[in-house]
Order: structure tokens, then C-alpha cells, then sequence
């Protein structure tokens, strides 16, 4: 069975699916980006952002605090020290078509208000398959260079970026400004990869799976003469921070940095309207095969910079540039086996163990079959011949069998029943809060279950969460083998072992004594860090926050909690909390009706519809349009809504459920994880071995204390979730949406309907400077 339609899906199947895509691009991006060892193909990667954006466009309000629309890159790597870009480093949005980028073209037509006649130059540039990397230069002289980083704060990689030939030390030429910030890719030619592999090979090293990973290795290398030996080189091509403009296009500022030095992508070309970027695609797809060095697609700029501007940022990708990825690669190989993996929340996961085939110069040997319905749909069989994507990098994904090479032997597969642990826990099918069966099959095993109790302590100790240092996967796996760790109050436990570490391999008295000292200073913990901590369902980062600046201490958080677990709201109600377009004053009017007992008489020939207008009239028509695409006719409709005014939780459950960035699904995933005796057990023994620090309350002395703010268009000082732990942290109240309860509309450039709300509604409204004034003052 497919995923659901994006249009088609529920908000609370969309409000788990969009955490899972957060995680799991997450992961992608740190292993990418931080640890230049990718496990997922770009083709992969790319359809995962893309879904997690279209159900993002349908519900705003359901956007993780980690979702990749709020951020670039993942996080640095602690190897190196910190630097803090003067101008944050973006990301591009991504076009697949022709059509894509006729689009782009139109949009950019559109915002600017100009005639389709009117000529749009645009310059086309092969988009680099590198690090990037951001160069700064006081009065003409290399002084700092870092990596992307999170596209806010990257690593200082400036020894060894120094050792690269192609980086100028002092600009030539001249008209530079006296502070700029150079940026491009660092890559390895393919003569240069080659080379450097034969020799790692001949020393017995690790060989890289492509320039990329291996461009990006070496110049991580914390010893700057390793650097040094490798053959790396540098395409120039953007900017960052600078004292003083330099050029009026793209084009011009590209011309400058050839003559300061650098250099710059011979295949670059300027073209006009969308005509010419189509053209200059044909002619980069072209080439392609002929160059020195991996390209993985074209990057369309609009030439002129004054229009840059213009256009501004959605979040944190530009309205002026896109980046036009050239197809998918794709291979046949064989399909020895299907493994089940288990992750932290119980989810099964199918991954295919391939006969090795290298696509692209890349040596693949898995992909993930994403789920048993995915396996289902394909008809994939062990033993078969598959057809293998992908567009860059490690894992594909499985397009489709070769039926005529199945062998006689292959069945069909048979998803497992039952978790691969040695428990053999019974494997149940997900149901949506309305019993809607999901495609998400769970082990049922929970802390039982080696294997989810594994990724649930790998959860604890993260970074985000405990942030216990040197306790890492081998480390938890060794002490669970060894029967130390159960739960995650028996690492508090782990001292009680210490002379028994110490007869183990490679645990010496230092590194034992260090990492009980790390467990030890964890015993203080930040409310919303222990939330976090205990690895519910839903319950984000944002989202622990919020529970932990409402309840305060931990005693009334879990007090709370647990009295929400037998207030539990029914699978009716909630399903009427989660339908799209209906909001909560709608639900309230609903279950208002049908607990008034009202019986409310129209003619026959009523439709559902008017029968709505005339029974609640409080409801709008896009509340009414909803009801009547879930429930088809009255009678349907009554009945659901008494049951679900039958089924309306208690005190506890709606306090949870209406804190701030919480809502009713997180809450249900609260509720259910405290309904389990096992998990209040683990809660309680983890609270016997901590002390658990009140969360603050938020300012109450500030000029906006107690006000609701709402930041729209571009902001171009500060990122919108740095915009909103400011005003947080000043007591005051971010909302996404302008109402009458609205106070205060901060808009920068592109501001839209939004700024028109606020102006409509006589709201004060404010540019990002004055705002800046204000949170100062």
C-alpha cells in the first residue's frame, strides 16, 4: 500500500509522519554534513524532503522544531572550534523538470510584477558535488575559514584550508572590499580521488566512496599537513558578509572574483528568461560526462542583485536561486536478503541486503524497503533482480523488479509476526486515534525489547537530551550485554560497576573515571532536558519546553501526566480534535450541540450542509465543508458527535493537551506513555537517582511580557526560531497566525497577508530593527 496522499492524510498520521521525517533527515544531514559518511542516496533524500515540505504547506502548525525548513547543514562537529558566519550560508530549494524551472522563472516574474515580455537574466552555474565552505578576508588577506556548519555556525578549518593551492592567501587585483566573506566548494578532481584511494589502499587505510566524502575527510583532517597532501581544489562562486557591495550582477561579481584570484566554474554561463535555462541545462547535462570533477546538477541565480534583494528568503532558502538536480542514476543487481531493523519507538523497518553493484562509482550493498506494504506493492522478492536509483551518494532505492529474471524458487515475502529480538515480541499494526489501521508496524516488547531498549538509551544520552559524554552506542551495548543497564536510571547505577569496567578491553582508569564523572554532573538536569529525555512520542524539543515552562517542576509534570492517563479522550473526540478545518472553537460548538440534547428538525430535503448551518451556527463554511466530506449525511454526524461528547477527557488531559505547541496527539502519546505501569516504574526509579531543576518562568517585567507577537516576511539579522527564543525568553507569547488577540506584527521584507491582517485589525506593526530596539531595551 503506498503512503497516503498528502491531500488525503489525516492531521494526526501527518503529525507523526512529520517527526519521523525530521528525525530521520536529521540523521541524514549529521552523517552527511557532519560526518562525511552518507547512508541514503541524494534521489532518496530529496523525496523525503519533499514530503516532509507538502505536509508541512498543509499543516504549518505541525512543523518540528527540527524539521530541515528551519535550519541548513546539521550540526558541526565538536573536532573543531566554532565560528559564527558574518551571513548565514543557505540552502537552495530543489527542481527535478523543465517545468520545475519554468516555474521558477514564473515566479520570480511574479513577485518582481513584471510583464512576460520583459527579459529576466538568470546565470546558470554546475552545481559543485563538494564541501562548502566560507573564506574571510580582512583588507585583502586570508585571516578565517569554516565549514557550513548549521549554515549559522560552522567550523574553523582555516589551517587547512590555507594548504589548498587554489585559495588565494591575498587577493590579486583590486576593487575588493575591505571585509568579505568568499564562499564555494572544495572538492577532489576524479584523477585526484583515484589516486588518493590507491594509496590508501596500499597503506591498508579506509578508502572514500566518492570525491565528496573524500574532499570533505580531508579537509577534517586535524593534522593540517595530511591536508596538505591531499590534491584538494576550490570553485568560488557566492559571498557572504562584506564591508561594501562590489558588483550589480552575479555575473560581474563572478568576473571579479577570477580576477581577485579565485577560480570560478569555466561552464557558468548568463542566459536569459526560462528559454535560456533550459538551455543551459541541456548543454551542463551535456558536458557533464566529459568534466574533471562531479557535478550533480545546475544552480539558476537571477543575475541582477538589486532583484536578489527584491526577492528576499522564504525561511531559509532564497527566492532568487534553485538548484536543478540532474536524474537519478540507476543500476541492476541482485536481492540476497531482507533484514528487519527496530527502532527506538518499537517501528519495524525493512532494508534490502544487495549483491554489491557500484552506480555512479559508488559501491552500494543496501537500501531501505521503507515498509511491508512498500514490499507488498513492488512484489519484492528475495532472489529477485532490481532496479537501483540514486542521484549521488550511498543507498538507493529500489525502483522496480525485473520480472523476467525472477527466479522459479522467489515467494513472496513474508513480513515477520513477531520482533527479531530474542523475545520474539508479537509485531501489532499502528491504528490511527480514529482505528484506522497505519502502514507502521511496532514491536510491542517496549523496554523488553533489547533492541528498543537500546535506541531508547541511545535517545537518553544524546546530545539534546542527558548529553552524556562517552557513553556512545558501543558503550551502552557492552554494558547491556553485560546486564548493567536496563533502564536509564541504572546508568546512575553504572558506578556500582566500576571495578568490573576496569577488567574490560580498552577501559583503563582514566577513561572510566571520565565517563562516571560526565554521568555524575547529568544528575542535575533541566526539567524540559529530562522530558526530552524520556523519549515519548511527539514530544520534541519545543514541545518539552513548553510542558516544562507550563508545569514548573517535575513533581507537577508527572503528578499531571499520570492523572491524564485514565482521563484519556476517546478515539471519537479526538478524531474530531484532529479533523482538518475544524479548529477548537468549531470542535467546542460541536460537542456543545450534541451535549445540549437539542434535537434540531429541518425538511427532508435539506442538505447535510444547511441542516449544519441551521443546527450550529457558530460554525464557519470551511468547518461545515469539513464535517460533511468526513461524515456524509446528519445522522452519521449526530451520532459521532454525541459519542464524541461522551468520550471528552478530563481536567488533566486538556491541561496538557492545551499548553502551548503540545495539542492533542502529543498529549495522547503522554497520556498513553504514562497509562504504562513499566514506564511510570522507569520514571520513578530515574527520578530517585536525580535532581531535576524547576524550569524558569518567563520575564514578566519586559515591554512585551505577556504579549503575543507574530514575525512574518524575511528577517534578515536573526533566524525566526532565534526571533522567537528572544521574545520567549521576555515572557511573550510567538504565534504563526495574525488574529485579534495578536499584539504586536514584527515584518520584515515580503511580508504578505500576514502584514495586510495586522493592518486590516489596526495591530501595531514593527520592522525588525525597531523589534531588535525593543527586545534590547
Amino acid at each position: 500500500m503506498p503512503e497516503t496522499p498528502v491531500d488525503k492524510i489525516s492531521e494526526a498520521d501527518a503529525a507523526e509522519e512529520l517527526v519521523r521525517l525530521a528525525d530521520e533527515l536529521a540523521a541524514h544531514d549529521l552523517r552527511y554534513h557532519g560526518e562525511d559518511a552518507p547512508t541514503i542516496s541524494d534521489a532518496d533524500y530529496d523525496a523525503l524532503k519533499i514530503r516532509a515540505f507538502a505536509l508541512e504547506a498543509r499543516f504549518p502548525h505541525l512543523t518540528p522544531e527540527n524539521s530541515p525548513s528551519l535550519r541548513v547543514g546539521a550540526q558541526r562537529s565538536e573536532k573543531f572550534a566554532p565560528v559564527e558566519h558574518g551571513a548565514p550560508m543557505l540552502s537552495l530549494d530543489n527542481a527535478f523538470a523543465d517545468e520545475e524551472a519554468v516555474e521558477f522563472d514564473t515566479r520570480v516574474r511574479r513577485f518582481l510584477r513584471l510583464s512576460a515580455d520583459e527579459t529576466v537574466s538568470y546565470t546558470a552555474e554546475p552545481k559543485i558535488d563538494g564541501l562548502s565552505c566560507s573564506i574571510r578576508y580582512e583588507r585583502g588577506v586570508l585571516v578565517q575559514a569554516a565549514t557550513r556548519g548549521d549554515g549559522r555556525v560552522g567550523e574553523d578549518v582555516t589551517a587547512n584550508v590555507r594548504t589548498i593551492g587554489d585559495i588565494p592567501k591575498r587577493l590579486s587585483g583590486e576593487g575588493w572590499p575591505e571585509v568579505i566573506e568568499i564562499r564555494g566548494e572544495i572538492y577532489l578532481s576524479h584523477e585526484g580521488f583515484l589516486a588518493l584511494n590507491a594509496a590508501a589502499t596500499e597503506a591498508g587505510q579506509k578508502t572514500y566512496a566518492n570525491p565528496r566524502n573524500a574532499a570533505a575527510g580531508s579537509l577534517r583532517q586535524i593534522d593540517s599537513k595530511i591536508t596538505a597532501q591531499r590534491p584538494l581544489a576550490f570553485f568560488a562562486y557566492a559571498w557572504g558578509a562584506m564591508s561594501a557591495p562590489f558588483a550589480r550582477s552575479q555575473w560581474d561579481a563572478l568576473q571579479a572574483l577570477k580576477t581577485w584570484g579565485f577560480a570560478t566554474t569555466p561552464q557558468s554561463r548568463r542566459v536569459e528568461n526560462a528559454d535560456g535555462l533550459l538551455t543551459a541545462y541541456a548543454a551542463m547535462e551535456a558536458v557533464r560526462p566529459k568534466l574533471a570533477y562531479d557535478i550533480d546538477g545546475v544552480v539558476y541565480k537571477v543575475d541582477r542583485l538589486d532583484w536578489q534583494h527584491r526577492l528576499g528568503f522564504v525561511t531559509r532558502t532564497p527566492r532568487w536561486a534553485i538548484a536543478r538536480k540532474f536524474p537519478a542514476q540507476q543500476a541492476r543487481t541482485v536481492l540476497e536478503a531482507i533484514d528487519i531493523q527496530v527502532g527506538r519507538t518499537g517501528a519495524v523497518t525493512p532494508v534490502a541486503r544487495l549483491h554489491p553493484v557500484t552506480v555512479g562509482g559508488v559501491v552500494v550493498v543496501n537500501a531501505t524497503l521503507h515498509n511491508a506494504d512498500e514490499i507488498a506493492r513492488k512484489d519484492i522478492r528475495v532472489g529477485d533482480t532490481v532496479i537501483l536509483q540514486r542521484a549521488g551518494d550511498v543507498i538507493p532505492q529500489i525502483v522496480s523488479v525485473v520480472l523476467d529474471e525472477r527466479p522459479a524458487e522467489a515467494e513472496p515475502f513474508a513480513f515477520p509476526t513477531h520482533c527479531p529480538c530474542p523475545l520474539h515480541t508479537p509485531l501489532e499494526r499502528e491504528t490511527t486515534a480514529a482505528g484506522a489501521a497505519t502502514v507502521v508496524r511496532r514491536c510491542s516488547g517496549e523496554f523488553a525489547c533489547p533492541f528498543q531498549r537500546l535506541a531508547h538509551l541511545r535517545h537518553f544520552v544524546s546530545r539534546r537530551a542527558f548529553d552524556i559524554e562517552g557513553l556512545g552506542e558501543k558503550q551502552l551495548t557492552l554494558f547491556t550485554e553485560q546486564g548493567w543497564l536496563a533502564s536509564p536510571a541504572d546508568i546512575f547505577r553504572l558506578h556500582e560497576h566500576r571495578e568490573a569496567m576496569l577488567q574490560l578491553d580498552r577501559f583503563g582508569e582514566t577513561s572510566v573515571g571520565n565517563l562516571l564523572e560526565s554521568i555524575e554532573t547529568r544528575r542535575n538536569i533541566a526539567l524540559d532536558r529530562f522530558i526530552y529525555g524520556l523519549g515519548v512520542r511527539h514530544v520534541g524539543e519545543t514541545t518539552s519546553l513548553a510542558l516544562a515552562r507550563h508545569f514548573e517542576t517535575v513533581e507537577r509534570f508527572v503528578e499531571t501526566a499520570k492523572a491524564a492517563a485514565e482521563q484519556m479522550a476517546g478515539p471519537v473526540y479526538a478524531e474530531l480534535s484532529n479533523l482538518e478545518g475544524l479548529g477548537p472553537t468549531a470542535v467546542s460548538a460541536v460537542l456543545e450541540f450534541a451535549r445540549s440534547g437539542q434535537t434540531i428538525l429541518a425538511p427532508q430535503d435539506i442538505s447535510f450542509e444547511s441542516h449544519l448551518r441551521l443546527a450550529i451556527p457558530k460554525l464557519n463554511s470551511r468547518a461545515r465543508a469539513a464535517l460533511v466530506v468526513r461524515f456524509s449525511d446528519w445522522a452519521t454526524f449526530e451520532t459521532a458527535a454525541k459519542q464524541g461528547a461522551a468520550e471528552t477527557p478530563g481536567d488533566a488531559f486538556i491541561e496538557v493537551a492545551s499548553v502551548d505547541a503540545v495539542g492533542v496527539v502529543a498529549a495522547r502519546m503522554i497520556a498513553e506513555f504514562f497509562g504504562e505501569d513499566h514506564n511510570r516504574v522507569l520514571v520513578d526509579s530515574l527520578l530517585a537517582e536525580l535532581s531535576v531543576i524547576p524550569a524558569e518562568r518567563p520575564k514578566s517585567d519586559t515591554a512585551v511580557a505577556g504579549k503575543t507577537i507574530v514575525f512574518t516576511g524575511a528577517l534578515e539579522k536573526m533566524t525566526r526560531d532565534e526571533a522567537k527564543a528572544q521574545a520567549e525568553a521576555l515572557g511573550a507569547k510567538v504565534s504563526g497566525s495574525v488574529s485579534k488577540k495578536t499584539d504586536l506584527v514584527v515584518a520584515g521584507p515580503g511580508a504578505g497577508s500576514k502584514l495586510k491582517t495586522a493592518t486590516d485589525l489596526g495591530i501595531d506593526v514593527i520592522t525588525e530593527d525597531e523589534w531588535l530596539a525593543l527586545a534590547g531595551g
